[in-house]
């Protein structure tokens, strides 16, 4: 589980990653990244919308994102990540999510 300082909290912070990150896509989920070279830890934040599935479909997703950031947190400083799943994260098993993640995460951050 993600601790509370590596988690987007606030809708602008969300919106900031968004628009001005750079974004890296696959078929499952599109990653956006942004140093913002900040001295604070690495944040991550989710975006998980109905497209997806039900209510119990995107909180198993949520949780499986929140699992893979948690295996990625030796990352620098004042980075900031936003993963939206695509509908296609449903029926992905881990594995592939973790892939996705670690994929994007070495284009955009090492």
């Amino acid at each position: 589980m993600l601790a509370r300082p590596h988690r987007l909290t606030r809708g602008s912070d969300y919106r900031t990653v968004v628009r001005r990150g750079r974004r890296y896509g696959g078929p499952r989920l599109i990653v956006s990244v942004l140093d913002t070279g900040e001295e604070r830890p690495v944040r991550f934040g989710f975006i998980v919308s109905k497209q997806v599935g039900n209510a119990v479909t995107r909180n198993t997703i949520r949780r499986r994102l929140k699992d893979v950031c948690a295996r990625q947190l030796p990352l620098p400083d004042g980075v900031d990540l936003v993963i939206r799943a695509l509908p296609a994260a449903a029926t992905a098993p881990f594995t592939e999510l973790l892939a996705d993640v670690d994929r994007a995460v070495a284009r955009g951050v090492r």
